[in-house]
């Protein structure tokens, strides 16, 4: 879980993660289940953080039904779509979620 003040402190990510989420026609819902899920598992590195802010969004979108391809996702945030799929399912799973198995 996170702090009320990592909101404060991750407030440009959670707006790239909602501008993203609105370009790929995501829910209110999803796009807010994607910051929660970013800021749960938010890397100390810098540039580790797109990575796991297009896992969280793409992981996001599969846990509200709103499914999008990895590609999408990661053009949207500027990352490779290997570094969704490195990441994503370990954040569904932290978060409680069982993975698809495709």
């Amino acid at each position: 879980m996170y702090r009320a003040r990592d909101r404060l402190e991750h407030s440009d990510w959670l707006e790239q993660l909602d501008e993203a989420g609105q370009q790929l026609d995501l829910s209110q819902s999803t796009r807010s289940t994607a910051g929660d899920l970013f800021l749960t598992h938010v890397p100390d590195e810098e540039r580790s953080k797109p990575a796991v802010a297009a896992a969280s969004l793409y992981a996001a979108a599969l846990i509200d039904g709103e499914e999008r391809s990895q590609r999408a996702v990661a053009d949207r945030l500027d990352v490779s779509r290997l570094s969704i799929q490195s990441r994503w399912k370990d954040i569904m799973a932290d978060a409680g979620f069982q993975p698809p198995n495709w």
